[in-house]
């Protein structure tokens, strides 16, 4: 539960707030952004307290380990700063590096897979694995011959394309989900046919996980040169699956709850060779806003989000957007 108080301690963050700020180490923003978001996501913590990790060897290299005790101390009461310092080593250890400006939706992705890969309770590691995993079925289909090849795979972020101009969340869900003609260099090849041949893609979900995270790609790389897009892109507090993507679902979705509220959104601030990162987050109890700028942490609202939805050259960008799905009672949005 996050507890606010009226005094400040050293570091910036709030006595008594549970929700802590993290220092800012060897350039990990970043990171310290991403550990704000794994520790509002309950569910990962307490799956995580769930695995006997009595027989883990090298522990300062395991990745999980060094997450569950991290995550532990963030959500104590006691007064001492956390210090994080052997999680950064760790992740520097599995190729995460310090001192290094990193994308967060590659370091997210990378923390992932390191739990999935090194927790010796493969049951538990599955779990959370299925706590972000969208399932999906693409289907291709030859424009020669009309023969269809259909994928089954799952994501652990939904990678969403921006236009250079105003979107909306919803459309780009939409566009991510509606069917691409491939021709020319980008065709595929056809088993039947023998050869490339054009072809239409679509995905189609087969199945929504209790969290769905999702990566807005505002890095473009053209000619040799990366930037950056700061258009607007606006998202809702609720995202109803089921009302916005009716022809996005395989005819193997079988969920009946497809209504998610936002919880945590991951913000960059800069261009694309330079830039910081700072996280809002939703309390799981008042449901208020929080924002964390590395050691510092306060009080923020739903307005102070809406600014993140770009626009605006030098300010912060919501970068990463992550819905959990709702319980049968919703809960009731901040103002």
């Amino acid at each position: 539960m996050f507890v606010l108080r009226d005094f400040l301690r050293r570091d910036g963050s709030h006595a008594g707030l549970t929700m802590r700020g993290l220092r800012n180490y060897r350039l990990s923003c970043c990171v310290n952004t991403l550990l704000q978001t794994l520790s509002a996501t309950w569910e990962l913590s307490d799956l995580l307290q769930q695995w006997n990790t009595a027989g883990v060897r090298s522990a300062s290299l395991n990745v999980p380990l060094q997450l569950k005790t991290l995550l532990l101390a963030m959500a104590s009461d006691v007064p001492q700063q956390v210090s994080h310092r052997d999680f950064l080593h760790c992740l520097d250890r599995n190729a995460v590096s310090l001192n290094v400006q990193h994308d967060a939706d590659e370091v997210f992705l990378s923390i992932l897979n390191s739990m999935y890969q090194q927790m010796d309770d493969r049951e538990l590691a599955l779990e959370i694995q299925d706590l972000y995993k969208v399932s999906v079925e693409t289907h291709l289909q030859c424009l020669e011959c009309t023969s269809v090849q259909t994928r089954s795979s799952y994501l652990l972020s939904l990678p969403l394309r921006v236009k250079e101009d105003h979107n909306r969340l919803e459309d780009c869900i939409s566009s991510f989900l509606e069917v691409h003609e491939l021709r020319d260099i980008n065709s595929c090849f056809c088993a039947r046919c023998e050869t490339k041949t054009p072809s239409k893609q679509c995905v189609k979900l087969l199945s929504l996980p209790r969290i769905v995270c999702m990566h807005l790609k505002r890095f473009r790389n053209r000619h040799g040169y990366a930037r950056k897009l700061n258009c607007l892109v606006t998202f809702p507090e609720t995202l109803d699956f089921c009302e916005m993507a009716k022809d996005g679902f395989s005819a193997d979705f079988a969920q009946s709850e497809c209504t998610y509220t936002l919880y945590a959104v991951v913000v960059h601030c800069g261009d694309a060779t330079f830039g910081h990162y700072t996280a809002f987050v939703r309390d799981r109890v008042n449901q208020g806003w929080y924002h964390a700028d590395d050691s510092h942490v306060e009080r923020s609202s739903w307005a102070d989000v809406q600014r993140t939805y770009g626009n605006a050259v030098y300010s912060g960008t919501a970068y990463m957007l992550m819905y959990r799905r709702d319980e049968r009672q919703q809960p009731q949005l901040s103002g």
